[in-house]
């Protein structure tokens, strides 16, 4: 599906151009064009990345891989294109999965790329767009940094979300540390990896556009860039944070279940101590000799047993004594 905006030097904003009046606009160096690519087909791709836009062939094969890429910024002198990533929606906390979101920035246009159905943050500015067209009036730098700053947003709910699990986590260690809790408590450690590993590129990617490596940020836009940048900032070092109290968590799952094991194992041996001088007792008169003193004695099966209760109480009581049960 295509989606497209202009926003022209005089007259109406106008929705879904046909491919005519994108070539037209393309031209109207003033205006301001955004064209989104959603989960787009090969023809989609060919007319509008292809044919209209003239974009390198690396960075459209780019847009339509579907393998993981890191985030990144290419620089093709008359526009930029930027890999990005973001969350994908209604995924469970401790399966964290991103999509990847890709953006091409000119002069005077954005065109923007995703291969999933939908993606959250673009939808939120196609939302803000039809209700208040005036974001449009500050060019394409700016529809740019919009964009990248709904995707940013939608990292500092998941922290949150992170912060409250492990918190209930740790309850959960302490109180009854069961199987499924270390599934997710991995889970989680897992997610923070993968957060991580889009983090630290895509705040490489927001340092350079901030820094103004490019020309298609203008030097008074730089600062909105350097907010996103900073967000991205302190949402690595929420996740530094996160990451170390998850680890926290399993040191302590791991403590608590051995001290659980060594406290049965403690149970165990104590029982097969006390025994073990039975068994001994059990074995001497089980032996099958014709002459056995006491193997006619009248009350000799209860005499065994009162030998029997006789250490195993001496046992018992020297072992709660010493406090080793």
């Amino acid at each position: 599906m295509i989606r497209s905006v202009y926003h022209p030097p005089t007259g109406p904003v106008e929705f879904n151009l046909s491919p005519a009046r994108l070539r037209e606009a393309l031209q109207e160096v003033t205006g301001t064009l955004w064209v989104s690519l959603e989960h787009p087909t090969a023809d989609e791709v060919e007319t509008v990345l292809h044919n209209i836009f003239h974009f390198h062939p690396l960075a459209i094969e780019d847009c339509q891989s579907e393998g993981y890429q890191s985030p990144k910024l290419d620089d093709f002198g008359d526009y930029i294109f930027i890999v990005m990533h973001a969350l994908r929606p209604d995924f469970p906390l401790d399966q964290l999965d991103t999509m990847e979101f890709n953006c091409f920035l000119g002069s005077n246009y954005v065109v923007t790329s995703f291969l999933s159905e939908t993606m959250p943050p673009v939808q939120k500015l196609w939302e803000r767009i039809q209700r208040d067209q005036r974001l449009l009036q500050h060019g394409a730098d700016f529809l740019c940094h919009a964009l990248l700053d709904e995707l940013v947003d939608e990292y500092l709910p998941l922290i949150d979300l992170m912060e409250e699990s492990i918190d209930e986590l740790e309850d959960q260690v302490l109180a009854q540390p069961r199987p499924d809790t270390l599934q997710q408590i991995l889970g989680l450690k897992h997610s923070i990896l993968v957060l991580r590993r889009i983090i630290l590129p895509q705040r490489e990617v927001l340092n350079r556009l901030s820094r103004g490596d490019t020309g298609q940020i203008k030097p008074e836009r730089r600062i909105y860039f350097r907010d996103i940048y900073d967000h991205l900032v302190r949402i690595h070092d929420l996740s530094e944070s996160v990451r170390d109290v998850v680890g926290g968590a399993l040191d302590t799952y791991l403590s608590v279940t051995s001290n659980r094991l060594n406290e049965i194992m403690k149970a165990l041996t104590v029982v097969s101590t006390i025994f073990l001088p039975l068994s001994f007792v059990a074995g001497v008169y089980g032996m099958n000799f014709q002459y056995f003193p006491e193997i006619r004695w009248h009350y000799g099966y209860l005499y065994v047993w009162g030998i029997f209760l006789g250490i195993a109480g001496c046992m018992a009581w020297w072992f709660k004594r010493r406090g080793w049960w």
